[in-house]
């Protein structure tokens, strides 16, 4: 009973357009600007320093769109 209420709450939010989670840390265009620095050689570890993340977060990025 709890797993089909479950279920119907998560489509009413999905309906309502509220996503749940953890929000990103780059605006898409700057997720964009770095896969292009990225994609013209510049170390990952450099673009992360300019936009305060992690290296991993900048790989990520790079793996989404290959």
């Amino acid at each position: 009973m709890l797993t089909v209420l479950g279920g119907l709450a998560e489509f009413e939010r999905q309906a309502r357009g509220v996503k749940m989670g953890r929000p990103p840390k780059l605006t898409p265009h700057q997720a964009k600007e770095a896969i292009k620095r990225r994609e013209a050689g510049e170390p990952m570890r450099d673009i992360a320093k300019s936009y305060n993340v992690s290296h991993s977060t900048i790989s990520r990025l790079t793996e989404q769109v290959a």
